[in-house]
C-alpha cells in the first residue's frame, strides 16, 4: 500500500493498479502497529523544521508492529563522501542538456511533470516570501538576510536549507500560456523554450543527523545506518 501527498502521482498508481491513497506524512490514516514494514524515500527532507521532521519519523513508528522495520532515505549533504563524488554529481558532465544550469535528472523532470499543481505552490511560496522580504526592508536597514539559497543543479550543497530549481517542460503548459525563453551558452543564437521555474525546499541532511534524530525515540532502536550514492539512510526497528 503506498501514499503519497501528490493526487497526480497516486492517479498514475492507480492506472497501474497498485493500491495508494493521498495523505500526509504527519497524519497516515493506517491504524497504529499494523505495518510490517514501512519506507520513506526522499519525503522527509522536505519538512522545513527539526520538529516536523521528527514527527514524521515518529507517524512512520506509529505504522509498523512491535518488530516491524523501516527504512528512511533523505538527501545528504555531503555529495562527495569517501572520495567518491555521487551519481547526482557525475550526471552533471555527462548530461545531454547543453545549459548545465538547467539541467535535472529525468526523475525530477518527470515528478515536476506529474506535479504541476505542487510546483506552482512551492512557486507561489517563494514568491510570497521575496515579496514579504520586500516589504519588510522598505524604509528600514534589514537586520539579516534569511532568504533560502538557490541551488544550482548538479552541484555540491553549501547550505542545508535551500531551495532546489525543478524545470516543467513548456509541452506541460497550454498554447496559450507563456513559456520562458532562454539563450542557450556558447555564443550560439538559437533559442529553447522552457516550461516555468519553480523552487522547492530541502533539508539536506549531515552525516549522523538523521541517525541521531530516529535514536532520539525510544520506541525505535537503530539497526543500520549507511551512505548510499548521495542519500543517508537508515533502518529502524520497532520495539
Amino acid at each position: 500500500v503506498g501514499c503519497d501527498h501528490s493526487k497526480n502521482l497516486v492517479d498514475i498508481c492507480a492506472e497501474k493498479h497498485f493500491q495508494a491513497f493521498v495523505c500526509d506524512a504527519l497524519s497516515v490514516p493506517i491504524r497504529s502497529d499494523s505495518c510490517d514494514a514501512c519506507i520513506s524515500i526522499a519525503v522527509i527532507h522536505h519538512f522545513s523544521t527539526a520538529e516536523r521532521r521528527l514527527a514524521t519519523i515518529r507517524e512512520l513508528a506509529r505504522l509498523l508492529r512491535p518488530g516491524g522495520t523501516a527504512l528512511i532515505y533523505v538527501w545528504a549533504m555531503e555529495q562527495e563522501y569517501k572520495n567518491q563524488k555521487s551519481k547526482y554529481l557525475k550526471e552533471k558532465n555527462g548530461s545531454k542538456t547543453k545549459d548545465k544550469e538547467m539541467n535535472t535528472s529525468t526523475a525530477q523532470r518527470s515528478l515536476s511533470d506529474q506535479e504541476p499543481d505542487n510546483s506552482s505552490q512551492d512557486s507561489a511560496w517563494s514568491e510570497q516570501l521575496h515579496n514579504d522580504l520586500t516589504d519588510a526592508s522598505c524604509g528600514a536597514k534589514p537586520v539579516a538576510d534569511f532568504r533560502l539559497p538557490v541551488h544550482t543543479n548538479r552541484t555540491s550543497f553549501h547550505s542545508q536549507d535551500l531551495l532546489v530549481p525543478w524545470h516543467l517542460k513548456s509541452g506541460t503548459k497550454k498554447k496559450e500560456e507563456s513559456v520562458d525563453t532562454v539563450l542557450l551558452p556558447g555564443g550560439s543564437k538559437e533559442s529553447q523554450e522552457l516550461g516555468p521555474v519553480f523552487h522547492r525546499y530541502y533539508h539536506v541532511f549531515c552525516e549522523g543527523e538523521l541517525e541521531a534524530v530516529c535514536r532520539s525515540l525510544d520506541c525505535v532502536r537503530v539497526q543500520k545506518s549507511y551512505y548510499d550514492q548521495g542519500n543517508w539512510c537508515v533502518i529502524l526497528e520497532k520495539l
